[in-house]
């Protein structure tokens, strides 16, 4: 949900079309730094989500910032970017930043691995007494980006210095543009299953929602409405009703216009998908025999 006008607009247009779950920026996803909130923004912020009473309100970080960036004025930057936006999600009380992990501009795969790990671990000391974790996105691998490989997400994990400020954000869209096809129950257990044995079905923190424009393993980033892409509606039946995940948060990052409409389609089609809640047990056994 978009915060113009005001951070507290968000929670407004969410409500104003069923949200039970938002995700947000905290300042403008294209600038590297923005402007503290105000006493103002803040009350009329905790008024709305008293008002309201989302599941869950979560952010995303700006575009702009780059872990695996070499050395230089960007990656100084985009450490700064983070830490502020870390501090912003702190005033608002949000639980989680979903963060895409960066890229390695040429430098390969180790090299920005490596640079990712720091630059967590510096954000992490400058922002020791802050309770806001990192929810790394697996990405679709477009161009040097990293995360397009569950591997990629596991080792960040498990080499950063403090890995209870870290949990994981799977995004559909991206699952599938890596080239893990989720369009089979088969297909969606074995990526999961990945993240379950590299770091565990408990640092999952939520779910982007997402179809993809483009095929399987295309390594390009370019999201659909709910069957309106390649993966298909059939596939976001076994998606959401996963029974592992019932109370996990799940938000939509498909196309709209200014009066969301195409968002409230897309809610109610994944909203019709879901069936009455089933036991993991139940649930992995209706996997098994799809």
């Amino acid at each position: 949900m978009s915060t113009g006008g005001g951070v507290w607009k968000a929670l407004e247009r969410g409500a104003g079309i069923g949200c039970e779950v938002i995700q947000i920026f905290v300042k403008n996803n294209m600038q590297w730094l923005g402007r503290p909130y105000g006493p103002d923004d803040l009350a009329r912020y905790a008024n709305e989500s008293a008002a309201h009473k989302f599941r869950c309100v979560f952010g995303h970080t700006g575009y702009l910032i780059n872990l695996g960036a070499p050395a230089g004025p960007n990656r100084d930057k985009s450490l700064q970017s983070l830490i502020q936006e870390i501090n912003l999600a702190t005033q608002l009380g949000l639980p989680f930043l979903v963060l895409h992990p960066g890229a390695h501009l040429g430098a390969g795969d180790e090299s920005g691995l490596a640079q990712i790990v720091a630059g967590l671990d510096e954000v992490f000391r400058a922002t020791k007494d802050v309770p806001v974790r990192i929810a790394l996105e697996n990405t679709a691998g477009q161009g040097s980006c990293l995360g397009h490989r569950i591997a990629h997400l596991a080792t960040i994990y498990q080499c950063v210095e403090r890995p209870e400020r870290l949990g994981v954000c799977l995004d559909t869209a991206h699952f599938f543009e890596a080239g893990y096809d989720l369009r089979t129950p088969q297909g969606w257990d074995a990526a999961i299953g990945e993240v379950e044995t590299t770091m565990g079905l408990k640092e999952i923190l939520a779910f982007h929602l997402n179809d993809s424009k483009t095929d399987l393993g295309s390594r390009v980033d370019r999201h659909a409405g709910i069957g309106q892409g390649k993966i298909g509606k059939e596939a976001f039946d076994h998606i959401v009703n996963d029974a592992r995940f019932t109370d996990h948060p799940g938000c939509l990052e498909t196309p709209k216009s200014a009066d969301l409409h195409e968002d409230v389609e897309n809610l109610a089609i994944l909203r019709a998908l879901m069936k009455a809640k089933l036991t993991p047990e139940v649930s992995q056994r209706k996997r098994q025999s799809s």
